[in-house]
């Protein structure tokens, strides 16, 4: 059963007097939700990243090696993109008040390529305006929801290497704070 953890603790309603003296319940915008969750998503990649991964290095170390296929190692650990889906996976056991993913339209993994109209734009988006986020709704099924896509900007060598050298990449000329990919956080507005 999913809890509303996140509901919980960010989008706390605040209670105010309209017309006749009822009172009214007023949510947190989704914009500020959704730049709230990606600011610490943002956070917890980027010193996974550089704190964790690039101190490592490609061939990491005789204690833990971060791969692609890190399972198959003794002492293998998550690349930064596996880390952030696991994390995805398990906010998704908690809540359905909102999803996110890590999507590029370089993916090395396929599953990570946009899948809906509001993902492409946005990624494209992104990575034609760095620095800018890009906000947008779709209805997907019933729902409606406020999708946001923010831009991954490669904040470590450990970062364009892999994805320059990386069999799978269809580009293989990433630079240290160029746009990756994007963070996709959709959350229900209905």
């Amino acid at each position: 059963m999913k809890k509303t953890l996140i509901s919980a603790a960010l989008a706390v309603s605040v209670v105010g007097m309209v017309g006749c003296g009822e009172p009214e319940k007023v949510g947190i915008d989704p914009k500020i939700y959704t730049d709230s969750l990606f600011a610490v998503m943002k956070a917890d990649r980027t010193n996974y990243t550089k704190l964790v991964v690039a101190r490592l290095g490609p061939g990491g170390s005789n204690v833990v090696k971060p791969d692609e296929h890190w399972e198959e190692y003794e002492n293998g650990t998550l690349l930064p993109a596996q880390m952030f889906r696991a994390g995805a996976e398990a906010v998704a056991e908690l809540t359905d008040d909102f999803t996110y993913s890590l999507q590029s339209i370089w993916p090395i993994n396929k599953q990570n390529a946009p899948k809906t109209p509001v993902e492409k734009a946005g990624l494209e988006y992104i990575a034609a305006n760095p620095g800018d986020n890009y906000y947008g709704e779709e209805t997907l099924g019933d729902t409606t929801y406020f999708t946001a896509v923010y831009p991954d900007v490669a904040v470590s060598e450990a970062c364009t290497s892999c994805h320059n050298e990386h069999k799978d990449s269809p580009k293989d000329d990433f630079a240290l704070g160029e746009v990756m990919g994007g963070v996709v956080i959709r959350v229900p507005l209905n």
